[in-house]
């Protein structure tokens, strides 16, 4: 099982993210998000985790809400992520031209409140890794993921036979277990259920949660 921690901004919880096991870091460049970090804050952070572990660094990725060309290559051209994770309303031939223009992994989200949802990932072969997350209500949240809200797991019967998936939403070290029982996830992403309010994680329940997620697959 592998994790990611999406929305760090700051070493400390960097760190302790890396220290507690994590396959994966995520940056997010969404000026709305409370999680939102500048692309020099991002930079620095990257270059942290590339040299704070002595074992395999976990992956940087970038997380991105419909961004420009430009936006792409000035984070790319400083950041350098590992992944790219389109978490907006981009359109299967908008990830081909991302893909095709800058060469590295894409992360598709994707919004499920139902299995018809789940189906739309069959839309995005380009997409290394699909995310299945809860689909935001825009009457609710400006925000497209990181609401710390579940859906109904058993929407995704039958994708583990499918493709390599991500699951998110409203994840705790609580509920772990079951969501990887009932999805079959390979990969677990979490960023509210790991932090005492919006945007501020907390070094305990990361560790908490890695520890939850990795027992869980066993």
């Amino acid at each position: 099982m592998q994790v990611k921690i999406c929305g760090i901004k700051d070493k400390d919880i960097l760190n302790a993210a890396i220290e507690a096991g994590a396959d994966f870091i995520g940056l997010v460049f969404f000026p709305k998000s409370p999680r939102n970090v500048s692309i020099s804050q991002a930079k620095e952070l990257a270059e942290f985790a590339r040299q704070a572990s002595n074992e395999v660094p976990p992956k940087i990725v970038a997380l991105v809400v419909n961004a420009s060309n430009d936006e792409f290559a000035a984070l790319i051209k400083e950041v350098q992520p590992d992944y790219l994770q389109l978490h907006g309303t981009e359109t299967a031939e908008r990830a081909q031209e991302i893909s095709e223009l800058f060469q590295i992994p894409l992360i598709k989200a994707i919004g499920v409140s139902s299995a018809d949802d789940a189906t739309l990932a069959d839309d995005y072969p380009v997409a290394e890794i699909i995310l299945f997350d809860a689909k935001a209500d825009p009457k609710l949240t400006c925000l497209p993921g990181g609401n710390g809200i579940p859906f109904d797991w058993t929407a995704l019967k039958g994708q583990k036979e499918n493709r390599n998936f991500m699951l998110s939403g409203g994840l705790t070290a609580e509920n772990i277990s079951k969501a990887i029982n009932l999805t079959g996830a390979s990969i677990i992403d979490v960023s509210s259920g790991v932090e005492t309010s919006p945007g501020v994680k907390d070094e305990a329940l990361i560790k908490a949660f890695i520890h939850a997620s990795k027992q869980g697959s066993n």
